[in-house]
């Protein structure tokens, strides 16, 4: 009787110091707001970018123009490119932009296009942001630039500190941003899987990430740059300014330091590869093989999402009815692919309704969070037994070209679907709870047989034997079928044993709804 007191206190006292730092946390928000401000209007012939891109729209009133951005330097390249040719404003929305080569890179770009007078605003997931501080405020210290945080800890500095902000707000501070959106003069935006940092433009010398994302121009910008601005004026960023010691922005220091990795050894590898890639990014911009649709739209969660109030899946409820509206042919890449039994109910439906469902995942091996692929693997076997194929992508496979700096290993990122030939989808958002009901995602729907036809092109060639695993089951076993003249492997191939110990005890964990 004295314990279960004893307990009872616990939790009251728990639930009253979570509820005070809860409400002391929204009255300092509240108060540390920054000024709304909005995106910039667009104007003939101000920008290069406007006298890029302007004769284009023109030329294809109330259609957006795509372009599929598959190749890492590709992806570098087209940002580095926006960013030299803008010249009104960057808005730039990220999960997490890292403070490595180039992250600096990029990072240099966007000080240079300030210290053109470009407008630039910042916006990071501060869950990524801690041990970059110093680096973010120091670029917030540039008087064109500002940077502001999503649902941040108040405390920036002390470990312990910050853990216990965040065990009390435990309800609210697993939620995330995980928008990536780049946006250059209000004409050209960039939008899919890629966040900022060395694993997603191939210099990294470990693994790096397989992944998508479109360039778009026309009408589809201004979608972008309207979700930009109900992010950036939500209660639930604040600038970083408000957050942190001004004393500690150390901008000539940060300019120092990127100057030196410019002129470093590993950009005289990665810069004239860069040279190359400029002109796919013009090409990219101007035109060249877009794709010109009127069905394009740019879907997102809205920033309330992390106060969980309203409905809980505002992004699913765009994507799901596409999907649901598959009968011949559907295809899912998902680096992180939890179905849960709605979803898994939902796939065997549209197989046997007739549609060929076709999943691309990551191996054990491949994947880089292995407690997601714990919880996965409970769906394989009732999967295929549906009748639906599954692939995982093998962690030594890098179709394309390889890192600048050695490593040929990968690890999907990509995040796509196709329906039936004509209808798509590139994005942020996995299939899984958590993109479902915990983070926020944004991504383009779009309907071009051209452009699907490519992202199916992508899905083939990741799936093929040489870079994929297709899974079945013979005997009443897994097993993972690879080249055709390779026998098939079984138990998690190419994983470690820590790999297929932390995937099992997660397996047997109830965090399902939070992976």
């Amino acid at each position: 009787m004295r314990i279960a007191k004893f307990v009872l206190i616990g939790i009251v006292t728990l639930a009253v110091a979570s509820w005070l730092a809860v409400y002391l946390y929204g009255r300092f928000a509240a108060q540390a707001r920054g000024p709304a401000s909005y995106a910039l209007p667009v104007a003939d012939g101000e920008t290069p970018l406007d006298r890029e891109i302007g004769p284009l729209t023109v030329d294809h009133p109330d259609e957006s123009g795509l372009r599929l951005i598959s190749d890492d330097i590709d992806a570098f390249a087209v940002r580095a490119h926006a960013a030299r040719s803008a010249g009104r404003s960057l808005d730039l929305q990220y999960y997490y932009w890292r403070d490595d080569f180039t992250g600096g890179l990029l990072g240099r770009e966007v000080l240079a296009a300030a210290d053109r007078g470009v407008r630039v605003r910042i916006l990071l997931d501060d869950i990524n942001a801690r041990g970059g501080n110093d680096v973010y405020l120091a670029y917030d210290s540039h008087p064109n630039i500002e940077v502001r945080l999503f649902n941040p800890a108040l405390s920036r500095d002390s470990t312990l500190a910050r853990g216990m902000d965040m065990a009390l707000r435990i309800f609210t501070v697993t939620r995330r941003m995980h928008n990536k959106a780049w946006i250059a003069d209000g004409r050209l935006a960039i939008v899919g899987g890629r966040n900022i940092g060395d694993a997603y433009f191939g210099a990294s010398d470990t693994a790096n990430f397989r992944d998508l994302d479109v360039s778009m121009v026309g009408p589809a910008v201004a979608q972008t740059a309207t979700i930009f601005d109900r992010f950036w004026n939500s209660p639930v960023v604040l600038p970083i300014r408000s957050l942190s010691d001004p004393e500690r922005r150390e901008l000539a220091r940060l300019r120092a330091r990127l100057e030196q990795a410019a002129s470093s050894e590993p950009a005289k590898l990665y810069l004239p590869r860069l040279k190359q890639g400029e002109e796919a990014a013009k090409a990219l911009i101007s035109g060249g093989a877009t794709h010109w649709t009127a069905s394009a739209e740019v879907v997102s969660d809205p920033p309330e999402k992390v106060l969980d109030v309203g409905q809980q899946s505002w992004l699913n409820e765009s994507i799901d009815p596409v999907i649901a509206s598959a009968t011949s042919s559907l295809e899912i890449t998902s680096p992180y692919f939890i179905p849960g039994d709605e979803g898994a109910s939902s796939l065997r439906r549209l197989v046997e309704r007739g549609a060929e469902v076709k999943v691309l995942t990551n191996s054990l091996a491949a994947t880089d969070v292995a407690a997601v692929h714990g919880a996965y693997a409970h769906y394989r076997e009732g999967l295929l037994e549906s009748g639906i194929d599954l692939f995982e992508l093998k962690a030594e496979s890098r179709p394309g070209r390889i890192s600048l700096f050695g490593s040929s290993n990968a690890s999907l990122h990509t995040k796509a679907f196709t329906v039936d030939d004509r209808t798509g989808f590139i994005g942020s958002f996995n299939y899984d709870p958590r993109s479902i009901a915990l983070n926020t995602e944004m991504g383009v729907l779009f309907r071009d047989t051209n452009l699907a036809a490519e992202v199916r092109r992508e899905f083939l060639t990741h799936s093929g034997p040489t870079h994929a695993y297709r899974l079945s089951i013979e005997g009443g076993a897994l097993q993972w079928n690879g080249e055709p003249d390779q026998p098939p492997q079984h138990d998690e191939p190419g994983a470690s044993y820590w790999r297929r110990f932390v995937a099992t005890v997660t397996g047997l964990l109830p965090l399902e709804s939070q992976l």
